[in-house]
C-alpha cells in the first residue's frame, strides 16, 4: 500500500502543482525554465508518480474490503465507461458538440471513469485510486475554471465530425478495453462474469 500511496502523492502533487501554480508574467516557472524543460520535468515526475501507483495498486491486492457493492453497479460502471471513454476521445478530437457543451472532456472523462469504478470496487486499494482520481477531476475543473479557461469559445466553430471521430474512437477503446484489454493490464475482466 505505501507505493501506491506514495505513487498518488507524487501524481497528484506534480497535477496539483500545475493547476495552481502562478501563471502572472515573471513569476509562472514554466516561462522561467522554459516550456520544453517544464513539460520534460513535468512528464518525468508523473511518469513515476504513475509507475508507482501501477506497481502499488497491484501488490496491494488483495485489499480490505471496504464496501461490496451489489451486482448491478457493475453493469452502471460498464455504461459509464462508454461515456468516459467517448469524452476522452473527443478532448483530442476537433471541436464537436460534446467538447463544447462539456467543455473539458478529459476531466469529465476522468471523473466518470473513477466515479464508475468507485460505484464497482469497494476495495481499500480501490477507493484510494479512484477516489483520488475523482477528487483531482473535480479540483482541477474549479481550477480552470477559477482561471477562466472555459474550453472552446462561444465563437468556436463546431464540426460534427469530431463528434463522429470521438464516437468511433470511443466506442472501438471501449470493445478493446472491456473484451480484451483490461484483463491483460490490470488482471481482472471487464465484464461482469
Amino acid at each position: 500500500m505505501t507505493y501506491l500511496i506514495l505513487g498518488l502523492v507524487i501524481f497528484f502533487g506534480s497535477h496539483l502543482f500545475s493547476a495552481f501554480r502562478s501563471r502572472e508574467a515573471g513569476k509562472d516557472l514554466r516561462e522561467k525554465i522554459g516550456y520544453g524543460p517544464y513539460m520534460g520535468l513535468y512528464s518525468l515526475v508523473s511518469a513515476v508518480g504513475l509507475g508507482l501507483i501501477v506497481w502499488g495498486f497491484g501488490a496491494a491486492r488483495p485489499s480490505q474490503v471496504l464496501y461490496a457493492p451489489p451486482a448491478g453497479l457493475a453493469h452502471v460502471n460498464l455504461l459509464l465507461m462508454v461515456v468516459a471513454l467517448i469524452l476522452l476521445a473527443a478532448a483530442y478530437m476537433p471541436t464537436g458538440y460534446i467538447k463544447k457543451a462539456v467543455k473539458h472532456p478529459m476531466l469529465a472523462a476522468v471523473k466518470v471513469w473513477a466515479f464508475g469504478h468507485l460505484l464497482a470496487n469497494g476495495e481499500l486499494n480501490s477507493v484510494l485510486l479512484f477516489g483520488c482520481f475523482l477528487a483531482y477531476g473535480v479540483i482541477d475543473r474549479i481550477a480552470v475554471k477559477k482561471r477562466g479557461d472555459n474550453g472552446p469559445g462561444p465563437d468556436a466553430a463546431v464540426n460534427v465530425t469530431g463528434d463522429i471521430g470521438a464516437v468511433v474512437v470511443g466506442l472501438g477503446a471501449y470493445a478493446a478495453v472491456a473484451f480484451y484489454l483490461h484483463p491483460v493490464l490490470f488482471g481482472v475482466a471487464a465484464m461482469p462474469g
